[in-house]
């Protein structure tokens, strides 16, 4: 697509989209595949199973764009309306596909043919000069067309797996040959943990403004990312391209920076000990498990992870810590002695070479004047009984599970940060 052009836009249709009963999965994976392609996508659209606002939006959208794809209302129900609503908006009608009906037959038993012919025979209609989109996954086709010269429409259906397995079959192929041009975007995104979004912000101000690469930040919950975009012919001049931006970035932020892409701080964290040989175990309070799941949620954890006690009430971590019964009342169970404890007794009976250990409130109640919501101790215990212990007082406007996010990420990049000044 020329750099003059007007662009690609997306159009969701479904009243469940708007509702909020389905989350918009389809726009999310088209735009990746934009991306991929490096054409211009400027816009996205979503509006509800009526044909009146469909055809409005479709008129608006032929104005200012080039190409049109649109996901949902391809079925064979009242509410699907995408085909119908599309010839409304250029004023054309609908000729039934006898071939269609056909393959729609030899999909379906005869006994759910019996009372829904029409409905189903429905799929079966397109302007007469529209170009098929097979849909092997299902009985809704789509559709290339071009209404209006220099804009097309695309469309396919809102069940994801159908639209995705269409897309590599038939669309991108038109796509790259009609749109495409010799460019393509090449992204590189680098995660950081330990800081936050305007902290990195105040000090890559220069970059924000560069043409190619560009460079955007985001934020999630404990982590920033950086997306580091390139366009160019290949992967490879995508690369040098986007080096020097690299470089700078790891220079200024050395140990804030834990990977890249589909990197995690669990999945890191994995990596390296496997690397070293070394096992890890947890005790866990205040996030019941959290910090468990996050290790297990990865694939190959069972090198490293060797498991973890979650020791809620004081009478657990007596009983299966060992926590003294005069140590929990002196000190309680949300402190640095306690905690400290934990992550030594854990390692020591579950024989691992680190252990990581956590006791906070939560909230949103619980907290005192001494100890408020948001207090989270952390203690890790590495070999040969080295201990660090880490307080940390996360805002109390902070929601329950916040918290406890936020306390599992402190553990693992903390214990991140440890393994890098030892490497």
């Amino acid at each position: 697509m020329s750099s003059n052009s007007k662009g690609v836009e997306i159009l969701s249709i479904g009243t469940e989209l708007l509702l909020g009963n389905i989350v918009n999965t389809n726009a999310q994976w088209i735009s990746e595949q934009l991306t991929h392609l490096g054409l211009n996508h400027f816009r996205q659209s979503t509006v509800g199973d009526n044909c009146d606002r469909i055809i409005k939006v479709i008129q608006e959208i032929s104005k200012r764009s080039n190409l049109l794809i649109t996901t949902g209302g391809l079925g064979p129900t009242p509410d699907d309306l995408t085909t119908e609503a599309i010839a409304k908006s250029f004023n054309v009608s609908l000729f039934e596909r006898p071939y269609l009906w056909d393959e729609i037959k030899q999909k379906l038993s005869n006994s759910n043919l019996q009372d829904n012919s029409s409905s189903l025979r429905k799929q079966c209609l397109f302007p007469k000069n529209a170009q098929i989109i097979n849909n092997p996954r299902g009985t809704a086709p789509g559709m290339i067309w071009e209404p209006i010269k220099g804009f097309t429409i695309l469309t396919f259906p809102g069940v994801p797996s159908e639209m995705k397995t269409m897309w590599q079959e038939t669309a991108l192929g038109f796509i790259k040959s009609k749109f495409s041009d010799t460019y393509s975007f090449f992204s590189n995104t680098l995660k950081f943990s330990g800081i936050g979004e305007s902290s990195v912000a105040e000090k890559i101000n220069d970059l924000l403004y560069l043409k190619n690469p560009t460079v955007a930040p985001y934020a999630n919950l404990g982590e920033v990312k950086l997306r580091i975009t390139a366009r160019a012919k290949n992967e490879v001049e995508a690369k040098i391209i986007m080096k020097p931006v690299r470089e700078k970035l790891e220079k200024e932020f050395s140990k804030f920076i834990y990977g890249e892409d589909h990197d995690t701080l669990p999945s890191v964290l994995i990596k390296e000990l496997a690397n070293r040989g070394q096992s890890i175990v947890f005790a866990e309070s205040c996030t019941g498990g959290l910090l468990s799941s996050s290790i297990t949620s990865i694939s190959g954890s069972s090198q490293v992870f060797q498991g973890s006690i979650v020791s809620y009430s004081n009478e657990l971590k007596n009983s299966l810590l060992n926590i003294s019964e005069e140590k929990l009342e002196k000190y309680g169970a949300v402190s640095e002695e306690v905690c400290e404890a934990m992550a030594i007794n854990v390692k020591e009976k579950l024989g691992a070479d680190w252990a990581i250990a956590i006791s906070g409130i939560a909230g949103p109640n619980g907290g005192s004047k001494e100890k408020p919501v948001g207090l989270v101790h952390i203690s890790i215990s590495g070999p040969n009984n080295h201990i660090t212990n880490i307080k940390k007082l996360f805002n109390s406007s902070r929601n329950r599970i916040e918290i406890q996010t936020l306390s599992v990420n402190l553990c693992l990049n903390s214990l991140r940060l440890i393994l890098l000044s030892n490497s």
